[in-house]
């Protein structure tokens, strides 16, 4: 006997019903990690065969609701922050909006030699140094990105001494007036280096990767190339013009 009365909508199929149960009374009320019980628990609960639970659990897996991690079940997924790239994008405003603490920890500050393409994109020689900052950003408590941030050594050289913690954007605007994001570059790609160990995933765990340019708002000068690797499993992306 089935433990739950499924309302059968005219026009809506069983998994779908099934579904609506499984995110009100399972995703709605637990945690991100939770499992579920198993497929024949849940066919057994529904009064439903297993091919019907696997299409409802299929849905939710579809809409980032849940995740199947094979041999060992169904878990309930973590939170997708819903992170917004447009021209004044700001990671800790994004964030805070969204109800989201977050905390900026600075891994590496140097005077590093611009690569061909930071060079380029900030209108710098070929031969020209940069200021490099890398930063891990965690979200909720957990880690969300790393970011890369080449800036032209004048007049960011202070920012070595003076940067340890919070918004990098914000120290800019104080030095040199409003920015714009003018390009936002996402590519999914496999983590490099200790990308993985920082984010805390598997080495074979895709990241996405934004490379992004911030130049003044009036002048248009280039004055932050930024590359950004996300962990893929915690955010979508949404572009805006």
């Amino acid at each position: 006997m089935s433990l739950y009365a499924i309302k059968h909508t005219n026009g809506t199929a069983l998994y779908a019903e099934i579904a609506k149960v499984l995110e009100r009374d399972y995703v709605g009320q637990g945690a991100p990690g939770d499992r579920l019980p198993s497929e024949g628990e849940l066919a057994d609960r529904f009064g439903v065969n297993r091919h019907t639970l696997r299409r409802a659990v299929d849905e939710l897996i579809t809409a980032g609701l849940l995740e199947r991690k094979h041999g060992v079940g169904v878990f309930i997924a973590e939170r997708l922050f819903d992170y917004q790239i447009g021209t004044s994008t700001r990671y800790t405003q994004t964030l805070a909006d969204l109800g989201i603490a977050t905390e900026s920890l600075v891994l590496r500050k140097a005077i590093a030699p611009a690569s061909a393409g930071v060079a380029r994109h900030l209108n710098l020689p070929n031969d020209a140094s940069v200021v490099w900052i890398e930063t891990l950003r965690r979200a909720d408590g957990a880690p969300l990105c790393v970011i890369s941030h080449f800036l032209p050594v004048e007049p960011f050289s202070v920012l070595l001494d003076g940067y340890s913690e919070g918004s990098l954007h914000e120290r800019l605007v104080q030095h040199c007036g409003a920015l714009r994001r003018t390009e936002s570059l996402v590519t999914a790609v496999l983590p490099q280096g200790d990308d993985a160990k920082l984010l805390g995933i598997a080495q074979t765990r895709p990241v996405l990767r934004v490379k992004s340019l911030n130049v003044l708002e009036r002048a248009g000068t280039p004055i932050e190339y930024a590359i950004t690797r996300f962990r893929a499993d915690r955010i979508q992306l949404r572009i805006t013009p």
